[in-house]
């Protein structure tokens, strides 16, 4: 199995009016105003006395705990974020404020390198005794997580130091050894972030206990039931929320809580890209299919039960009352990148693009001081204000949540965002471009330094341009470009001369390969057409309807533009669609324009015989990710389709 290395986010730098902007909204405001509001300093906000909870936990405080269980992960992912941002742009004052947060942590760690404040400061007595609900090992993963972003960053050992302190003692507690709890989390996470532990230290019993934790999940006897026999306590929810329904390498459907799953799946396909594990690679690929195949939105969006935030069954995608938490779309991109990892096949970076362009940057507001935890693919004003089965769903994004897992989460990936553009692969001399964004970037083989720019106004224009320059002055390699599964009539250049695309394209990929000097370019285009997308007809919601895609964008109408009674409007293929690009309130978007009808029926009696009225209607759509940064109202992605035959 090929070796993928991706290029690091502290040699990568964008240009672009998206990613640029984004990364520094993340650095100039979102960090900032997260650390407030993790200090309880924002009027009008849900608490979260995160800080204040370290404190009590390291004797600095006589309050009382406030908030969730894993409390402390939003500390933890707040300083990821902090991490990612300090690799690209290290500042004094911030690299301060993660100082004393990474100190208050070290604080409050115990002489035997555990470290959770809810038990801590809530239920000493109680440690490990109920894995299923109580996090410890969840945020003991994030905390793992934040060490290496920030050790990365700055060299700084303090908080890897308390890392790998509580993954010592996990490691210790936890195993196949006779004396070893015999547990795993039920929420996963630990498991890719001890891989990444691992990687940064080259601790093999790190790699050891994802491993164990791994191979563990469902096994009989089941330990949740275990568990919760010794505490006196019912079995709670089904193994499947836990994805403990069966052992890892014989499940074949993606099921239970979402966020989990795809961290869970992040882990599996990383492990077994590690390990070369063929069992587990069939494992990723089985569940991989099932939940793109079939349970997966348009939107990139998992999760379409607000019931236990969960996967349903096969084609239960329902749009006003899907779920698609924001954690779940960070969560499906983090585990795409790794499925490249495995295989080589553009589909997966597919998936991950049609993800983060769509049901994961809809979960930030356009300031980034206002969230989304849910993301639906049509809301009516008054059955969210009124409707129980759609109470978690909002009109407009909140400053903060009681579970405020969503906001930390987006932040960190988009000050990641470097992690998924590039790739290297050394032993074959292959550069594999994965996604598009203007911008520079160097990496090292073993010989020599290359730099690499990629000039486009991609995802808004068709054009990517590539040169790359060596401090030798030329290199030999090749040049790898994913070629959309979205874009019929692909186009690739190299120094003006036309190449056959198809002759050069491999699992999704066109290659180049020669010896690449300075005044070298190769260019894609990439014809973004407005394309009529339609479900499955086992989606039973979406009989009779069609959703706009261009390039990786999904389209929705609000009611800001088209008035109320979204669902009054018919749309048609035959008709032709304008695409302009609006500076305006939404921060720079091409908007798509086109000609529809407005069917009514409105009348005294309810129900009547007579035919609807039908009137020719202009209707605006805008990328889904901007919609709810207006006035509030009305929206809907897929819209009923006009027949004219």
């Amino acid at each position: 199995m090929t070796k993928m290395t991706a290029l690091s986010i502290s040699n990568i730098t964008f240009s672009d009016n998206l990613w640029k902007k984004r990364q520094q909204l993340i650095r100039e405001s979102v960090i900032p105003y997260q650390w407030d509001t993790l200090n309880d300093n924002v009027p009008g906000v849900e608490p979260s006395h995160t800080l204040e909870n370290f404190r009590i936990a390291a004797g600095l405080s006589d309050a009382t705990y406030y908030g969730m269980v894993f409390q402390d992960s939003d500390l933890y992912k707040w300083l990821e974020t902090v991490g990612y941002s300090l690799s690209m742009h290290r500042t004094e004052e911030l690299e301060k404020k993660a100082d004393e947060a990474i100190d208050l942590v070290a604080a409050a760690q115990e002489e035997s390198g555990y470290i959770h404040t809810y038990h801590q400061c809530v239920r000493p007595d109680k440690k490990w005794t109920n894995l299923r609900d109580d996090h410890e090992l969840y945020c003991a993963g994030h905390l793992m997580e934040a060490a290496v972003a920030y050790f990365d960053a700055t060299g700084k050992t303090v908080l890897l130091n308390v890392a790998c302190r509580f993954a010592d003692l996990i490691s210790d507690l936890f195993g196949p050894g006779e004396n070893q709890m015999k547990g795993y989390p039920g929420h996963p996470e630990i498991e890719l972030a001890l891989l990444k532990l691992y990687k940064a230290t080259d601790n093999i019993k790190y790699l050891n206990s994802s491993k164990f934790f791994i191979d563990e999940r469902g096994n009989e006897p089941h330990y949740f039931e275990w568990e919760a026999a010794q505490r006196g306590d019912n079995k709670g929810t089904p193994p499947s929320y836990c994805q403990s329904h069966l052992p890892i390498r014989e499940q074949s459907s993606i099921e239970g809580h979402a966020v989990r799953a795809v961290y869970l799946y992040t882990a599996v396909a990383e492990l077994a890209a590690e390990t070369g594990d063929p069992e587990l690679v069939e494992a990723s690929e089985r569940v991989w299919r099932n939940m793109t195949d079939k349970r997966m939105y348009v939107t990139g969006g998992i999760g379409s039960s607000h019931y236990h935030e969960s996967f349903s069954f096969d084609y239960d995608l329902p749009s006003d009352r899907a779920y698609t938490e924001t954690c779940a779309s960070v969560g499906l991109v983090f585990w795409a990148e790794r499925m490249l990892q495995l295989k080589e096949d553009a589909s997966y970076a597919d998936v991950m693009e049609r993800t983060i362009y769509n049901g994961l940057l809809s979960g930030m507001s356009l300031d980034g001081t206002k969230y989304f935890y849910v993301n639906p693919l049509e809301v009516w004003p008054e059955a969210v204000k009124t409707r129980n089965d759609l109470s978690d769903t909002e009109l407009e994004r909140q400053g903060w949540f009681v579970c405020a897992c969503c906001p930390p989460n987006i932040a960190r990936f988009i000050s990641s965002f470097g992690d998924y553009v590039y790739a290297f692969k050394e032993d074959r001399k292959e550069l594999q471009v994965n996604l598009y964004a203007a911008g520079d970037a160097v990496f090292s083989t073993d010989t020599e330094n290359i730099r690499v720019r990629q000039t486009t106004e991609y995802p808004w224009g068709e054009h990517v341009s590539f040169t790359l320059d060596s401090d030798k002055g030329g290199v030999e390699l090749t040049v790898a470009l994913r070629v959309p599964g979205w874009c019929r009539n692909p186009e690739l250049k190299v120094n003006g001369e036309t190449v056959d695309i198809e002759d050069v394209t491999e699992n999704g990929y066109a290659k180049v390969h020669r010896y690449w000097q300075k005044e070298d370019d190769v260019t894609l285009f990439l014809p973004m057409e407005v394309e009529w997308i339609r479900a499955d007809t086992r989606v039973r919601e979406n009989i009779g309807k069609t959703a706009l895609q261009r390039g990786p964008m999904v389209y929705c109408l609000e009611e800001h533009d088209n008035g109320s009674e979204l669902q009054e409007i018919l749309v048609s293929d035959e008709s032709p669609c304008d695409v302009t690009f609006e500076e305006g309130d939404l921060g720079g978007i091409n908007v798509i324009t086109g000609q529809g009808y407005r069917e009514t029926l409105h009348g005294d009696a309810l129900y009547t015989t007579q035919r609807p009225h039908r009137e020719p209607v202009t209707f605006k759509a805008v990328p889904y990710f901007s919609w709810a940064n207006r006035t509030p109202g009305e929206m809907r992605v897929w819209l009923r389709e006009a027949k004219n035959d």
